[in-house]
């Protein structure tokens, strides 16, 4: 692997669907949902050892940089930086671009989530060093794929051809030349990718050397490109991220970058992954009783099943006669929903009064 490897930790996401235990101010990465750490925080763990904090960006936006540095109360605090405005993922990107480039021309630089739940680390740096040798080696975008294990219709997938061969890894068959981004499919074409075999999950993991990202954004998102000579100019960084991030167009950089790059390198990830994006994704990660009742504490259950139960401070749940329910029970705040009705969670927040928005 390069010797001086970047990260840039995408941290700014709300996290809508787990209301009320995710807020503006407290988002999905921010929560221990899974373990006895916010997923922030596992998310760093993981890179231990491979990439110093001193090289890790964590970029998240100033409606939840307070609570992101009270967190981070150790991690260098230049390190956190917060975007003035939300202008999606291709925005972001060339902000930690600009970061990286300002500190080290020709970096190699990785960019990952905050919000996802990745267990094995040691497997998950493997999958890292050699998406950098790829991205060393060819000088090509390099995006981490994950291998479908159902057919998911909720995420992109990524379709690949031919397997690539490193010359300091030729043994290695992980690598492929990307066909092409498939967008979310219906259930059927889901399968179909399933079925074929020679498809991943698009999970937003990339990896790619600074001068790679300078071209492709200098190629594809002339705007962004303009934005990125700015930050890089000496002494120029604070005042180009203040005047000019909330002008920058709206767009994600699937669309503004990845889908127009004509070479792009698939690696599969070596990683049980999971983006726990719902109530029902966390519940697989809870105890369950002998009816399907999950929950991430003790509770009382008679002739109930099926329901999904999170409390945060300690309040005794009882549940009698009721089935196929999510409860979350904040210090604030409390939710029941039938299961089948959680995708409409995000849809009511905006009707809540601000404090538990």
């Amino acid at each position: 692997m390069p010797d001086s490897m970047y990260a840039l930790i995408l941290a700014g996401g709300s996290g809508e669907r787990f209301w009320p235990l995710s807020r503006r101010a407290r988002p999905k990465q921010l929560l221990s949902l899974v373990s006895n750490k916010p997923l922030l925080e596992e998310t760093l763990a993981r890179l231990e050892g491979l990439i110093p904090p001193e090289r890790i960006l964590i970029l998240t936006n100033a409606e939840q940089e307070s609570a992101v540095r009270k967190l981070l109360r150790n991690f260098p605090k230049e390190n956190i930086v917060a975007e003035p405005a939300k202008r999606d993922t291709a925005a972001a990107i060339a902000l930690g671009t600009g970061w990286v480039a300002v500190r080290n021309h020709a970096a190699i630089m990785a960019v990952v989530p905050a919000d996802h739940v990745i267990t094995n680390r040691a497997a998950f740096q493997e999958t890292l060093t050699l998406a950098a040798d790829a991205a060393d080696e060819t000088s090509e975008l390099v995006i981490i794929g994950i291998k479908p294990t159902w057919a998911c219709p909720g995420f992109g997938y990524i379709e690949h051809g031919k397997p690539v061969r490193l010359r300091k890894r030729p043994d290695n068959e992980a690598i492929h030349r990307v066909v092409r981004f498939r967008e979310k499919p219906n259930p059927d074409l889901a399968e179909s990718f399933l079925r074929r075999g020679n498809f991943r999950w698009n999970a937003g993991m990339f990896v790619w050397s600074v001068p790679t990202m300078l071209r492709e954004f200098n190629r594809h998102a002339p705007e962004l490109s303009d934005f990125l000579s700015q930050l890089r100019a000496p002494g120029n960084f604070e005042s180009a991220l203040r005047e000019r991030f909330s002008k920058l167009p709206r767009i994600s950089f699937d669309y503004a970058i990845m889908e127009k790059a004509d070479r792009v390198l698939v690696v599969e990830a070596g990683f049980d992954w999971d983006d726990i994006g719902s109530w029902h994704a966390v519940a697989n990660y809870f105890e369950k009783d002998k009816r399907g009742n999950a929950a991430n504490r003790a509770i009382t259950a008679i002739d109930s099943s099926n329901n999904i139960v999170f409390e945060e401070n300690g309040t005794t749940i009882a549940l009698l006669g009721v089935h196929d329910l999510i409860v979350v029970r904040t210090s604030d705040a409390l939710l029941v929903c039938h299961r089948h009705e959680a995708e409409r969670i995000k849809d009511f927040i905006g009707k809540l009064p601000p404090e538990l928005q």
